[in-house]
């Protein structure tokens, strides 16, 4: 890229990122909502001596959550690309670059062992 000395450049991709950041964890949100309504439903409908069985909802809600893991990891990585192609004048002085992929790796993190902890759970 040229030099443009121009840091909305480097605010663009940051908003940009911090938007995928929102839309992950709305993913991993639903995706919970949904896993949970399908079990309550369950839980209402079933016997008492019937083992509780996890249906659709299930699997639809995990894959919500690990879509939205997915969906923040991508942009924290093609972030760093945006940053490698930028000059020094055009990042802020003294701006620290690295907490919004640290917030969407944590966020992956967090939405990995999410799923992990549903699917033992119904395992058990």
């Amino acid at each position: 890229m040229s030099s443009l000395n121009d840091p909305r450049v480097f605010f663009a991709a940051e908003r940009t990122l911090m938007s995928w950041t929102r839309t992950s964890l709305a993913l991993m949100g639903f995706g919970f909502v949904v896993e949970r309504f399908g079990l309550f439903v369950t839980t209402l409908i079933s016997q008492h001596s019937e083992p509780l069985q996890r249906g659709l909802s299930f699997w639809i809600g995990l894959s919500f959550i690990l879509l939205g893991a997915v969906a923040s990891i991508g942009p924290a990585v093609q972030f760093r690309s945006v940053l490698r192609r930028l000059q020094p004048e055009d990042i802020p002085s003294g701006y620290f670059t690295d907490l919004g992929p640290c917030i969407n790796l944590a966020v992956t993190v967090l939405g990995l062992a999410l799923a992990a902890y549903l699917v033992r759970s119904s395992l058990l």
